[in-house]
This record gives structure tokens, C-alpha cells and sequence, in this order.
């Protein structure tokens, strides 16, 4: 019986706030979207770094004069440099490169820009050494031993470049996560005023029951669940948002990167691995909010 009392109460709260509740609900999903949306790019870094990091290589660029003229690296100075970089302490192992076989590459990892394709040459990719070292942190011992010597047109470090790609999406996700903690404060506001409004509109009743004998946890039960159940509703609709976003968007404008393996694809999967993390904190700001305005501004 005092279960389906508490309830009522809740549903009677829901329904005399209607447009402040549906705010709430829509601020919360707001935040934890933007939250899901975030913690999406740390999976998506995350994975990146774990497929990158047995992959990286330092290629080393010969001049214009060694591409065209030693297709098969058996002439000075590029035999030279082989035999070098192979005794060089810890490269694992090199691969030559020439300029056909670099173009070939160049098409098949840009076979997705057609326009892109049709501008290139042949003559603009130099042959190169593929170097992969036992540390692929250690890109230093290359750069400082080869960096200018003769028929080295330069050294290019792929963690350079992967660590600037990696600054920019974490910086997409420091964007994301301010937002959502601009909203949540917002959340935290609606969450507020709501439960204060509801207090102040059931103030009689709720006088009459503490009157008859019934406890202050008990009168404000039902304010503390409407906060959760918003906030609960709030995380479910961001996350359909999240869904929605991904199948209607997301795979739209990465189908290139994804395809060219640039970037790993963002899958339903890692939607619903971010999920109860979203329900979590919805339940927690909800609860902890009501609980804090109950107990300071509102007297029950």
C-alpha cells in the first residue's frame, strides 16, 4: 500500500510539471549525449593506438635522381644505405620501396578520392626504405643517423604525424566533455528548480501527512524518484540519440576514413559498451541533486 502511495505521488509529480520535467529530460540527454559522445573518441583513439602500434614505420625518402635511376637498390648510394640501416641496433627490419610500388600503395590507400588519384604521378613518389624498429619510439637513432646523408631526400616519422592526429581527437573529445559539463550544470539547475516546484505545489498534502505521523524520508521518496526517473528517461533518449547519430550520420562522413583503414570504425557495439555508463550518471547527478535541494531548500 505505501509502495503504490509513493509511486502515485511520483506520477502525480511527473504529470502536474510536465514542461519543466520534459526540459529536464531533454537538457539531461543533451548532456549525457554529448558525455557518450565523448568517451566514443577515447574508444576510437584507444583502438587506433592499439592497431597503430605494431604498424609504425620510419620511411626513409630517397632522392629524386636514386628513384628514378635504381629501381632495384643494387646501385650506390642506395645499397649502401640497405646495408646500413639493416645493421643499424634496433631496426627490425627494412623494406625497399621503389617508385612504382610506392604509387601502387599511394592508389590503394586513396582509392576512394578518384579526384585525388587523377592529379597524382608517378614521378612525385620517391622510392623509399620502410623501416620498422623494435621500439617504434626510438625514431631518433634514424633521424639522427641518415637525417642528409647522400641520396636521402628525408626521414619521415609516422608517430609524428599519428601523434598530431591523435592531439586533434583528443581535442574533439575535450570539446565534447566541456559541453557535456556545461549541460549537466544546466541539468543540475532543472533538476533543482523541479524538484522544488513539485515540493511547493504538494506542500499541503504533504504537511497533512507529516501531521499523521509520516517521516521525512518517506514525504520525500517520491520527489527523489521523479528526479531519477528523468534523469533515467534522459539517458535512454541520449542514447537513441547516439544511435540515431551513428546510423544517419557518423558512417557517412567517416565511410572513406573507415574503408581506407585510417580509422576504426565506431560499431553499435561500442555504443552499448558506453551505455551504462551514461545510466549511471544520470542516476547518480538525478539522486544526489534531489537529495541536496530536499535537504536545503526544501522542507518536508
Amino acid at each position: 500500500m505505501r509502495t503504490s502511495f509513493v509511486f502515485s505521488e511520483v506520477i502525480t509529480g511527473l504529470r502536474r510539471n510536465v514542461t519543466m520535467t520534459i526540459a529536464m529530460i531533454l537538457t539531461t540527454a543533451i548532456s549525457l549525449g554529448l558525455l557518450g559522445g565523448g568517451l566514443l573518441v577515447v574508444r576510437m583513439v584507444d583502438k587506433m593506438q592499439a592497431n597503430y602500434a605494431g604498424k609504425l614505420e620510419v620511411s626513409v625518402l630517397l632522392t629524386n635522381d636514386v628513384s628514378a635511376n635504381d629501381k632495384d637498390c643494387t646501385q650506390q648510394p642506395c645499397a649502401g644505405l640497405r646495408s646500413n640501416l639493416e645493421a643499424t641496433s634496433g631496426v627490425e627490419s627494412v623494406v625497399y620501396q621503389n617508385r612504382d610500388e610506392g604509387f601502387e600503395r599511394f592508389k590503394r590507400i586513396f582509392e576512394a578520392q578518384p579526384e585525388l588519384l587523377k592529379l597524382a604521378r608517378p614521378e612525385a613518389i620517391p622510392a623509399t626504405f620502410r623501416v620498422k624498429l623494435e621500439d617504434p619510439e626510438r625514431t631518433d637513432v634514424i633521424k639522427q643517423a641518415f637525417e642528409g646523408k647522400p641520396g636521402v631526400k628525408g626521414v619521415d616519422d609516422q608517430g609524428k604525424f599519428l601523434e598530431r592526429f591523435f592531439e586533434g581527437l583528443n581535442g574533439m573529445r575535450d570539446v565534447a566533455l566541456i559541453l557535456a559539463l556545461i549541460q549537466a550544470f544546466a541539468a543540475l539547475l532543472l533538476i533543482s528548480n523541479t524538484i522544488q516546484v513539485s515540493a511547493f505545489t504538494r506542500r499541503v498534502e504533504v504537511g497533512i501527512m507529516r501531521l499523521v505521523g509520516a517521516t521525512r524520508w518517506y514525504t520525500q521518496l517520491p520527489f527523489l524518484i521523479e528526479a531519477v526517473v528523468a534523469g533515467i528517461i534522459g539517458s535512454v533518449t541520449a542514447v537513441g540519440g547516439l544511435v540515431l547519430f551513428k546510423a544517419f550520420f557518423l558512417d557517412r562522413i567517416t565511410r572513406n576514413l573507415t574503408e581506407s583503414g585510417i580509422i576504426p570504425p565506431i560499431g553499435y557495439l561500442d555504443i552499448l559498451i558506453v551505455s551504462p555508463w551514461l545510466f549511471l550518471v544520470a542516476i547518480v547527478i538525478s539522486a544526489t541533486t534531489g537529495y541536496v535541494t530536499l535537504r536545503l531548500y526544501v522542507r518536508l
